[in-house]
């Protein structure tokens, strides 16, 4: 029997998961800016919004492999951008039969395909020249891997963080001529996902004696991969039109005497070294290379609705991290600020039990690792769930109806593992190094002080909170750590 065309109830779903490269939430389902992401706006009406969802490692290699496995970084031994083919496991000999959230549905009889950058892919270098990057093979039934201009674009690449020369993680912008945005990774991304969902829908020739299709009427699991806004920072001429220079605004700071020195190592001054109207033109140029690739998201989301896919399947947009655009004086990714750990979720389930949550906000404390086991769920197969995986069920948030985690945190490291983070309802406790000094320790109260402009480390009226934390943290610590089951 044919899944297209089935109702959702009747057959297991499809699955669309888009993830964007290196996006805060400096988008309109978060933040009120007018049409600057329409076709996120439009999934967000769709479906649920996570306003408070955490990466595990907010650099992309350990990102992915951490939501991708379902496991904390610590427990997969992904610590690092690693281009090696099978990511964490050939890091972890013990989790080399451990699937990754595709590979379990692949195993389940779907048809598992992925468009560019999924797991760790180098950019722009990876992208020029067509590499795999650090993937997981035995994810995929098919996998495409772009070969994309980036930097060989034509246009002129303009050097905006003089202090850094690699184009992977200094700041540089190309505008483009709208004509050749038919040539960029993206929109050819999103392209090549078009044509593997035409695949899937499409009916096989009567009498076909051609081998035309893997898994002809099996369901899909789709991973499309946007590497914008990671830099460098390339988007057509209409879409940096609409954030003029003089316009932009650079973000005010107030960087305490107690912040300890690991947190500002991403400060201007020490890594780029762009004056004011550099950061301007950088600003401008994240939000409008943001802009193309909600573009992207629009024309996989029309293709959706053009072949009637969309009401039997599940959609996922989400980043690997956040980012930091100056918050702090800081920059790019790798810090433990709210800005560079906090990554947009959005979750959209067809149904009538779903229908009713369209467009909310979900406000509970959330990480990356929580979609492997809420997928599972969504599909039928909560009781199938590898039993070590580290993430907690978001279904319940859905759907119609209250509900509540057991999980009222989320647990993010950085530098390899040597600093560590744990967000809760009202607090931020970070920590640099392994043991408590006083020194090397953050703590900033969100509802009081949401940006974390205040560390209240040595405020007496704190010492309650900070001690509880202090334990709360060594636990997660050690859980993170020895893949003990939460």
């Amino acid at each position: 029997m044919c899944f297209i065309g089935l109702n959702l109830h009747a057959q297991k779903p499809n699955i669309l998961l888009i993830v964007s490269d290196d996006l805060n939430t400096r988008i309109g389902p978060y933040m009120d800016i007018d049409n600057h992401t329409p076709n996120l706006d439009r999934l967000a009406r769709e479906g649920v919004r996570f306003s408070r969802a955490y990466s595990q490692f907010p650099l992309c290699g350990p990102s992915r492999a951490s939501f991708m496995s379902g496991l904390y970084p610590q427990t997969n031994g992904v610590l690092g951008n690693n281009d090696q083919p099978g990511s964490y496991k050939k890091e972890t000999a013990a989790l080399a039969n451990h699937p990754s959230m595709a590979g379990f549905f692949r195993e389940r009889g779907y048809y598992t395909a992925r468009v560019s950058k999924i797991f760790h892919m180098g950019v722009p270098g990876g992208i020029e020249r067509g590499d795999p990057g650090g993937d997981e093979p035995d994810s995929w039934d098919y996998a495409y891997n772009v070969l994309g201009p980036e930097t060989l674009s034509q246009g002129h690449l303009e050097l905006l963080s003089p202090k850094n020369l690699h184009y992977g993680s200094n700041f540089a912008q190309m505008v483009i001529a709208d004509s050749l945005e038919g040539t960029q990774t993206d929109y050819l991304a999103a392209s090549q996902a078009i044509a593997i969902l035409e695949n899937r829908v499409g009916k096989v020739a009567p009498h076909a004696t051609n081998k035309v299709k893997v898994k002809n009427e099996a369901p899909f699991f789709l991973a499309v991969g946007f590497v914008r806004p990671h830099v460098p920072l390339i988007a057509p001429e209409s879409s940096f039109s609409p954030y003029p220079v003089h316009e932009t605004v650079l973000s005010s700071f107030t960087i305490g005497e107690n912040v300890p020195e690991p947190a500002l190592r991403r400060q201007n001054e020490k890594v780029w070294g762009m004056d004011a109207i550099q950061q301007r033109k950088t600003i401008r140029a994240y939000m409008a290379s943001v802009r193309f690739m909600d573009q992207q998201v629009g024309r996989l989301l029309d293709a959706l609705d053009r072949m009637d896919l969309r009401k039997e399947t599940i959609v996922i947009f989400m980043s690997d991290h956040g980012y930091n655009l100056g918050e702090h004086d800081c920059w790019s990714k790798s810090s433990l600020w709210e800005g560079s750990v906090a990554a947009p979720l959005i979750i959209s389930v067809p149904g009538n039990k779903y229908e009713e949550k369209y467009g909310t906000t979900n406000n509970s404390i959330t990480e990356l690792i929580d979609l492997y086991p809420t997928l599972a769920e969504l599909a039928g197969f909560a009781n199938e769930k590898p039993s070590i995986l580290q993430g907690e069920s978001l279904a319940g948030f859905l759907k119609a109806g209250e509900y509540e985690k057991n999980k009222n945190y989320a647990y993010t490291i950085t530098n390899g593992g040597a600093a560590a983070s744990i967000r809760t309802n009202q607090w931020r406790y970070t920590r640099w190094g392994d043991d408590a000094t006083g020194n090397n320790e953050e703590l900033y109260d969100h509802y009081n002080d949401p940006e974390e402009h205040v560390n209240l480390l040595g405020d007496p009226s704190k010492k309650s909170a900070l001690e509880e934390l202090r334990i709360q943290f060594e636990v997660v610590k050690e859980k993170a750590r020895t893949g003990i089951l939460f």
